[in-house]
């Protein structure tokens, strides 16, 4: 495959950078260090045609985004499982570090993806205690679950569970700071919190997660959410619609507001409906969770909270 001169490929992994330059055919191996990255945005900066192309590997690739996006430099972070896609499809059977490099500067090529945004630092670290908050609720799910049969370590459990909730209790007010902190996120979450269902652990969801909510079209905010049907026919088989893919937090975060909406007036009349053709609940919920993240995707877009809408 034929690449293009100034595609370039970087697998991500923790201690290290692999990386292919289409330009030169070249191949090398960094640091995945700060330092190390400065000096290669410092050569790429001189390039201005030069596209990178690499995996999103949470905070693994920090330094790169933070770098490149201070030094201009174009590149798309792409999702792992779409880069394997291609690989197979490509015929990259192989699976190292400098293959993955390689066949990351071929899929620039091919795929010709749109450059990412700039990293938005308040929204990172917003993302970041939200997922630690969820990493300490599944944390004490667990321990309440063995409370009820674990009677010989009753005190242990108790004590760690009420450290859980103080600490679960502590994120919530440093998670709030940070939202008050920006203008921005502020409004988002006072225009989410006027939707039927909407809370504040949904909406904080969808500012950490989603942040390219208000400038989407309905279908890709339902796609990104997870909550979009996809069909699954084959000649003159019609297969059952499905959701599939999405940020699978954001879709968990949208189903629970959806079974709070279905008792508001705006959505129940609609839930009722789906029941009565014979509809489960759950897909009810899932099709009321779809017509929340569209009405929600609307609101930040005209900047009108629901209450004010016509």
């Amino acid at each position: 495959m034929t690449l293009h001169p100034d595609m370039i490929g970087i697998d991500v992994s923790k201690a290290h950078l692999d990386i292919f330059d289409a330009q030169s055919r070249h191949a090398e191996r960094i640091t995945n260090s700060a330092e190390a990255v400065r000096a290669l945005a410092g050569r790429l900066a001189n390039r201005e045609s030069a596209f990178v192309i690499f995996e999103a590997t949470g905070h693994y690739d920090s330094h790169l985004r933070k770098l490149f996006d201070a030094a201009g430099i174009a590149y798309a972070r792409v999702n792992p499982s779409r880069a394997r896609d291609f690989a197979r499809a490509a015929g990259f059977l192989a699976k190292t570090d400098e293959v993955d490099a390689k066949m990351l500067a071929a899929m620039g090529h091919a795929l010709a993806p749109m450059p990412s945004a700039p990293a938005d630092i308040a929204r990172e670290s917003l993302g970041e205690l939200h997922k630690r908050r969820d990493q300490l609720v599944a944390i004490r799910a667990c321990e309440r679950t063995r409370l009820s049969d674990k009677q010989g370590v009753r005190h242990s459990l108790q004590t760690h569970i009420a450290w859980l909730d103080a600490e679960i209790a502590r994120i919530d007010i440093l998670i709030a700071t940070a939202i008050r902190a920006s203008q921005a996120m502020a409004e988002d979450l006072r225009l989410m919190r006027s939707a039927p269902g909407v809370g504040p652990v949904t909406a904080t969801t969808l500012i950490a997660l989603m942040p390219e909510l208000g400038t989407l079209t309905p279908k890709t905010a339902a796609a990104l959410a997870g909550l979009a049907p996809f069909n699954a026919d084959s000649g003159q088989f019609r297969g059952v619609r499905r959701i599939n893919g999405g940020r699978r937090r954001v879709r968990k975060a949208l189903y629970m507001a959806a079974v709070s909406a279905a008792r508001h007036p705006r959505f129940s009349t609609f839930y009722k409906a789906m029941r009565e053709r014979g509809k489960p609940a759950k897909l009810a919920f899932v099709a009321l969770a779809r017509k929340l993240i569209v009405m929600l995707n609307a609101i930040l877009r005209d900047r009108v909270a629901y209450h004010a809408a016509p």
